[in-house]
Order: C-alpha cells, then structure tokens, then sequence
C-alpha cells in the first residue's frame, strides 16, 4: 500500500510503491490522500492497481491506520513519502510520518524526493 498525498513526497512514494510492487510481484493499493481525485491515467498497465480515495477522516494518520486495518493480512508493506529536513528538522519528522512510522502494524519503506 502507498499513501499518496497531493504533493512531490506522494510522487515520489508512489513512483518507489510501483517498483518496489513489481520486484515482490504483488498488487498494488494506492491510498489517494488529495482532495481531488487520482488521475489513473499514468498507473502501470502491467501491475495489478487499486486505487481508494480518501474517505471520512479528517486526519491523514488516521485515513491511512483505517485503511490498513480493512486490509489487514494483505498488506505486507507501507510506502510514504518524506521532505528532506535541515539538520534541526531530522530530530522532528512530519506529524504524519511519525504517525505512520510508529502506530503502522506493517513495515514502512520512507523514501525522499
């Protein structure tokens, strides 16, 4: 699963969530966390892709926790994008990041643009 917010760090996410589905050879579920819409236009034609957008919760964290316990068992890793930080903000990660790093019951692959 990859967590994809309208953003270069959700690009980015998404881009490692494709390679790292084809090299375990496993679908892939894209957790859309815009507002709007993910275009599907650019989705491999050669993977397995389910897209889910957005539903009911406010917080991201909380979207993305949902989304993994209605698909728990059958997700074996969660892809998220991260910001480079200045060496003041590496001590601090993201609301979101660490949310997702310390509460996901599944590994979580953390990959910069």
């Amino acid at each position: 699963m990859v967590a994809v917010p309208d953003s270069p760090e959700g690009r980015t996410a998404l881009s490692a969530a494709i390679d790292e589905a084809r090299r375990r050879e496993t679908d892939l579920v894209v957790l859309n966390l815009a507002l709007d819409p993910l275009d599907v236009v650019g989705m491999p034609s050669d993977l397995p892709v389910t897209v889910r957008e957005r539903t009911g919760h406010a917080d991201l964290a909380d979207c993305v926790l949902a989304a993994l316990d209605e698909y728990e068992g059958k997700v074996d890793l969660l892809v998220i994008g991260m910001k480079k930080r200045t060496p003041i903000g590496k001590a601090l990660l993201g609301s979101l990041s660490q949310r997702l790093l310390l509460e996901a019951d599944v590994p979580v692959l953390a990959v910069k643009r």
